[in-house]
């Protein structure tokens, strides 16, 4: 029998894991002695939240970074190839979604490794799923460019896609650029645009709103800064 690949979503901020991680998954996460983890200082605390079987220091964690080749994932997904467990991680919420660990479950399939998906926090689904917005059909791009200029023509190009295609546009920023965001956003895309702002979801920050551009404008700017934040938008075709 082939061995497994947990896929274990972790937490989004600080929360308590029994509000965004059903007791089954707390229960196998904390069992697993091995690990392939983005960052594995993230994924320590988050060992440490839900409590394991063994002690931290006995659990293996390999670090899915930028020098991780393809050769190191084939050589840590080897021992369980024949059979046994292994735990994958994100640095936050779903791993291989919108994340590295996408190269792992495409690794595990290619050696016969059963990949399992275990439920639990997805900023762009809860986001999604809050906003209001169509989620029937809807893109996510991960970060837009730094570029002040570059970020604003990206954003209307997403803006005109959205309105053409009935789409909601889902992007990220690193949390010290929210507020240059927002700030593009309201100034950049149409005031009939929908614009949703969800910040620090599943957390006692948690704070979501969808409001037209033009409506944004004569609000008070959204306490963004160092808060991870999903910004979405809907554009309504021309002339509607």
């Amino acid at each position: 029998m082939s061995g497994i690949l947990h896929l274990i979503p972790v937490s989004l901020g600080n929360a308590p894991p029994e509000r965004w991680l059903p007791a089954e998954v707390r229960t196998l996460a904390g069992r697993l002695d091995t690990y392939i983890a983005e960052n594995a200082k993230t994924a320590r605390a988050f060992l440490k939240a839900i409590g394991t079987v063994r002690p931290l220091q006995e659990i293996t964690i390999h670090t899915l970074d930028q020098k991780a080749r393809a050769e190191d994932i084939r050589a840590w997904l080897a021992p369980i190839a024949k059979g046994g467990e292994i735990g994958l991680v994100s640095e936050a919420g779903c791993p291989a979604v919108a994340d590295p660990g996408a190269t792992v479950a495409r690794a595990a399939h290619a050696m016969g490794i059963q990949v399992r998906p275990w439920v639990g926090p997805s900023s762009i689904l809860l986001g999604l799923m809050a906003s209001g917005l169509d989620g029937q059909r809807f893109a996510f791009h991960g970060y837009a460019p730094v570029d002040a200029a570059e970020r604003l023509k990206q954003l209307k190009e997403w803006e005109a896609l959205s309105a053409r295609h009935d789409q909601t546009q889902l992007l990220i920023e690193t949390p010290y650029r929210n507020g240059a965001m927002f700030q593009t956003l309201i100034d950049g895309l149409r005031g009939d645009t929908l614009l949703c702002v969800a910040r620090s979801l599943t957390t006692d920050e948690e704070w979501v709103q969808t409001h037209p551009v033009s409506a944004w404008k004569s609000r008070p700017a959204p306490a963004l800064d160092k808060q991870p934040t999903l910004f979405l938008y809907l554009a309504r075709p021309k002339g509607t």
